[in-house]
């Protein structure tokens, strides 16, 4: 009698990054995204993600990335998101949400999001630095359709100190550019 083989399918745990470049940049006073969005997304290729998404709005910015225009990025950075989370590919059960204006995001913080998502498949996570919330964000995607448009501010992610890291940043205004880099 032939005996029965086991088939065991495994299935691999797939990321992507979601880079919301959308907004108007009011407070900087031009696009800021063409100065900030390269060096971000460079960061973000030497982490662990499998794609990266950027989403546009108020302004057209060149780059070489996969990109999704939002026609309704003025309603908040959840709509962004929603834009960029429905471009991702059917087999991606988790995005990294990063700011195009932490122009010193490093890959790390991506890459322990990643593994501590994969340690206890926590579906939201937050790095933090000096005890505050910051980016980048972990978001499952059982949470993908409950984004209001004003974002996930008011819901608690799971922090992960990453202070030995440092702050990637967020560049409002021109004088928080980091020096001699643009």
């Amino acid at each position: 009698m032939a005996r029965a083989r086991r088939l065991w399918v495994t299935t691999a745990r797939t990321a992507a990054a979601v880079v919301l470049a959308a907004g108007a940049s009011t407070r900087f006073g031009s696009p800021k995204q063409r100065l900030l969005l390269a060096p971000v997304l460079d960061r973000v290729s030497a982490s662990g993600v499998s794609e990266v998404v950027v989403v546009l709005g108020a302004h057209d910015v060149e780059t070489d990335a996969r990109t999704v225009v939002c026609a309704d990025w003025a309603r908040g950075p959840g709509a962004s998101l929603r834009c960029g989370l429905a471009a991702l590919g059917e087999d991606v059960d988790a995005a990294v949400v990063v700011l195009a204006d932490g122009p010193r995001l490093s890959p790390l913080a991506i890459d322990r999001l990643l593994a501590r998502r994969d340690a206890d498949s926590s579906s939201y996570l937050a790095a933090s630095y000096g005890g505050h919330r910051g980016h980048p964000v972990l978001l499952g995607r059982e949470l993908w359709s409950s984004i209001p448009d004003e974002g996930l501010r008011g819901v608690e992610p799971e922090l992960v100190p990453w202070d030995d890291l440092g702050e990637p940043g967020d560049v409002d205004y021109p004088d928080e550019l980091p020096p001699g880099s643009y």
